[in-house]
């Protein structure tokens, strides 16, 4: 059954493919995925592992051939919805290099019905921004791109070169509250879809990518899509704010199989050394559930402390965890699983995010001094306030 609670849900997607290993099935209905391996039978060799692996701590499992659609609305549809009234969401892709992280978080180009989570994201709140006269809304978009431990800022409107290390560089500092602060990433308001579809497409244009044997254009960095969502109804004095972080993770990949070299090498390096920062978090965060006095180390790596919020924080989250059906990738595939597994058991603190607005606050309290000023006139018997209202007025 899927999992209640309000831990992080975990979603999973396989790539589709027509010859899927014979050790590897699926059961939608049922929600759970299975693993068989072969016991290795070599003489003089005694295999004590485990040749089984089911998974059923999944909230859903989504067919192959499952319609980018159906995967926003069964991901993001209410975690966007939430953000309206104040929660923070975050909705991140994991899994190997090559099995459609990215295709499900931005999509694919050569059609329209095969936009990702991002666009469909953008399209649903300026909708729903036009269907709610009674509230104002901002909406301010940031791009974020940390490749080999180094951030850059991919929405940098003076960027001309098509370098990635033309970019600014995003710094990060922590002030004394514990609260985390980006240096040098911009932010910009978009007024409507068009404006931004528009940021999107200037950040993926920057995105690195690089060719490898696992995949023709592999995106080699961690990037996290950041809106900021502003509403605040009219002739109220508060107003509610959220942060919406959509995270393409980078793939994880075992060097010594992918056969890369050079530059692409020292990328994979990086990679896996922040993916492995990343599950050093999940794993303390699993034991401080349980009531043991651990440090979770979110300062090992940028990419941990961006995700601070989203993990064991005030956010509502959700994964996707992304798998390969073949048997060349059944290990690989293995291993999402179990890192989602342990995701499934982190529990968030999401609460509304409300602050007031002073520009409202100001004006409404001149106004009042206005009024007492004219009532203090009137009681003092002044005949130019009184011949200024009527009998009414005076009254009230």
């Amino acid at each position: 059954m899927p999992k209640k609670g309000f831990g992080i849900e975990v979603f999973l997607r396989t790539r589709p493919t027509n010859k899927p290993a014979s050790g590897f099935s699926i059961d939608a209905d049922d929600n759970y995925v299975r693993f068989e391996f072969d016991k290795n039978l070599e003489k003089d060799y005694v295999n004590n592992h485990s040749t089984i692996y089911q998974f059923d701590h999944f909230q859903q499992i989504m067919p192959m051939n499952i319609s980018q659609e159906k995967v926003f609305n069964a991901v993001g549809k209410d975690v966007i919805e939430s953000c309206f009234n104040g929660y923070n969401g975050t909705i991140f892709a994991y899994g190997q290099t090559a099995s459609g992280k990215t295709f499900t978080i931005t999509g694919g180009a050569e059609r329209y019905e095969d936009r990702g989570l991002i666009p469909r994201t953008l399209s649903y709140i300026f909708n729903e921004i036009g269907n709610r006269s009674d509230t104002a809304y901002k909406v301010l978009v940031s791009y974020i791109e940390i490749y080999n431990g180094q951030g850059y800022d991919l929405l940098d409107e003076n960027h001309s070169s098509k370098s990635l290390f033309d970019l600014p560089k995003v710094q990060m500092f922590e002030n004394e509250s514990g609260q985390f602060h980006l240096k040098n990433l911009s932010i910009h308001k978009a007024d409507n879809e068009e404006d931004a579809l528009n940021l999107l497409f200037i950040g993926d244009t920057n995105r690195a990518v690089s060719e490898t044997p696992m995949n023709d254009a592999s995106t080699r960095s961690h990037c996290i899509f950041i809106l900021q969502l502003e509403a605040q109804k009219n002739g109220e004095d508060t107003k509610k704010v959220s942060k919406i972080q959509l995270v393409d993770l980078s793939g994880s990949e075992r060097v010594a199989k992918s056969g890369v070299d050079g530059t692409t090498l020292n990328e994979a390096k990086n990679i896996n050394l922040s993916l492995h920062f990343l599950q050093q978090v999940i794993v303390n965060l699993n034991k401080k559930a349980k009531g043991q006095n651990v440090h979770v180390p979110y300062r090992n790596n940028m990419m941990t402390m961006m995700l601070r919020d989203s993990i064991g924080g005030n956010c509502k989250t959700r994964m996707i965890a992304t798998i390969h059906a073949k048997a060349a990738h059944l290990n690989e595939s293995l291993d999402t699983c179990q890192f989602a597994r342990r995701v499934s058991l982190i529990e968030n603190d999401a609460r509304v995010n409300q602050i007031s607005d002073p520009a409202v606050i100001i004006g409404r309290l001149r106004k009042e001094i206005t009024e007492l000023k004219a009532e203090i006139c009137l009681l003092k018997g002044s005949d130019d306030v009184a011949e200024m209202l009527l009998p009414e007025e005076i009254d009230e």
